[in-house]
């Protein structure tokens, strides 16, 4: 049994290596399970993490609910602990981040005490990398069609993101935001907290990333990392919208370059934005992960 009151904090780079060791006894898929997502939305969501045993798990101070326990161990007594914080705190328990292999778990060691509900805005799209490289069959015919007019239309090369051209996706990142609103919309505003984390602490998150340019300008960029042994996460990715075709390469370019020895990029959920939506679809995902609130029964 668990006595002691659960010790929630925000995320600091060097918890970086106990949550990964944590999070690599897990073998869930979801986005919110990497270090990098923990980091860099724990502003924008108030977002404080924990070590509960050899168990990992993270609190929304905005939205007063709790990630599903990733690591090993007794999950019951993990469980036991956030519920006694939940209701020392005043609110109710709810979990976040359930997939179907979490949503067993919680049957079976609490029979009965949570109803699930489903939220669509949070499941992860998750490609298998071969389909995102080679762009191969019928279905894809609009993406290589995207990609050859944006070849044939401008003067453009690759690269990965470093030391070297790392203010160049900060400064593209602020034009982006520019042409978008961001100041005067709250989830582009936060998505914008998000990205420059992410760009000043890039070499400390162990992030990886490409780019591209066209007559040397960047006009497309993308960061990720690795998520588990067989998956990558990408977490950001921008491109100006009046290049053809930008989108479709920098995603190509990135998954080209990362994915030699991963079978799965996981391009997140996206977030009930309809043109997000219909873009993530569009590239038809070879898991659609569903999610769950596990909300406990009084």
């Amino acid at each position: 049994m668990i006595t002691n009151k659960v010790d929630f904090a925000y995320a600091e780079l060097s918890d970086k290596p106990w949550v990964d060791e944590l999070l690599a006894c897990s073998s869930f898929r979801g986005c919110e399970y990497c270090f990098g997502n923990l980091y860099i939305w724990r502003i924008p969501n108030e977002l404080k993490i924990a070590r509960i045993n050899d168990f990992i798990t993270a609190k929304s101070l905005k939205r007063q609910i709790y990630l599903f326990p990733a690591g090993s161990g007794d999950l019951k007594a993990v469980i036991k602990a956030l519920m006694r914080d939940a209701d020392e705190c005043g609110h109710p328990f709810v979990l976040y981040g359930i997939c179907e292999e979490a949503k067993v778990q919680l049957n079976e060691i609490m029979p009965g005490r949570f109803e699930f509900e489903a939220y669509e805005s949070g499941f992860d799209y998750i490609y298998e990398s071969k389909d995102l490289i080679t762009l191969s069959g019928k279905k894809y015919h609009s993406k290589r069609n995207h990609i050859a007019r944006f070849k044939e239309n401008n003067n453009y090369v690759y690269e990965r993101v470093s030391g070297e051209n790392l203010s160049e996706c900060v400064r593209m990142n602020k034009e982006w935001c520019k042409q978008h609103g961001c100041l005067d919309d709250e989830g582009l505003t936060e998505e914008a907290c998000a990205v420059a984390t992410s760009l000043r602490y890039f070499d400390e998150l162990g992030f990886q990333g490409g780019l591209i340019r066209v007559d040397g300008r960047v006009v497309a960029y993308t960061i990720g990392e690795r998520l588990s042994q067989d998956t990558y996460c990408i977490h950001i990715e921008k491109a100006f919208g009046d290049i053809q075709g930008a989108y479709a390469m920098i995603n190509q370019c990135f998954a080209s370059d990362i994915a030699e020895d991963v079978k799965y990029i996981n391009r997140e959920e996206d977030t009930g934005a309809e043109g997000l939506r219909k873009a993530k679809r569009s590239y038809y995902p070879a898991i659609w992960l569903t999610k769950y609130f596990a909300k406990l029964i009084k």
